[in-house]
């Protein structure tokens, strides 16, 4: 049964590293898909748009300067780097704990820390979020935020066993 949880553990933490592997592939060939909605989720340019008079008071939390938001996903792009970086080391020490060359404990101890640092950049975006009331106009990113912070949470539940 040590077996097959070390080898469960391994899988959980191989899902999330490949996940936010592509996702990092994506933000750093292709930044301009999702700089794109950072810059509007930090603008608030939907909710102007469509709620303006919602908008009108909240207005003083929009950031409105270009160079902040590029400054903004580049810091969520370098996170997600290391976070995907971590994930991966921690896939490595449960494969080596899974195949006898390397202590278990350490492998889980360095996936934890990986399945934090994904779940902190989640749960980030669902607070930063909320700041700029981005629930009026992306609904589906703030639907994928909450389940990308519960897939999270389910990986470290599962590495803390």
């Amino acid at each position: 049964m040590d077996q097959m949880l070390i080898a469960a553990q391994a899988l959980t933490t191989v899902l999330l590293a490949g996940w936010l592997t592509l996702g990092v592939r994506d933000n750093i060939l292709h930044p301009a898909v999702n700089e794109t909605y950072t810059a509007e989720v930090l603008n608030m340019t939907r909710m102007r748009e469509d709620y303006p008079e919602a908008f009108a008071q909240v207005a003083h939390r929009a950031i409105t300067n270009r160079r902040l938001q590029q400054i903004a996903f580049r810091i969520i792009v370098a996170v997600e780097l290391v976070a995907t970086l971590v994930l991966w080391a921690g896939v490595i020490g449960l494969i080596l704990g899974l195949l006898g060359t390397g202590n278990p404990d350490t492998g889980r101890a360095v996936a934890m820390a990986g399945a934090m640092l994904f779940t902190a950049i989640w749960a980030g975006f669902l607070i930063v979020g909320n700041h700029f009331c981005y629930w009026f106009c992306h609904e589906g990113a703030q639907n994928t935020h909450y389940q990308m912070t519960l897939w999270g949470i389910g990986t470290m539940i599962l590495l803390a066993l």
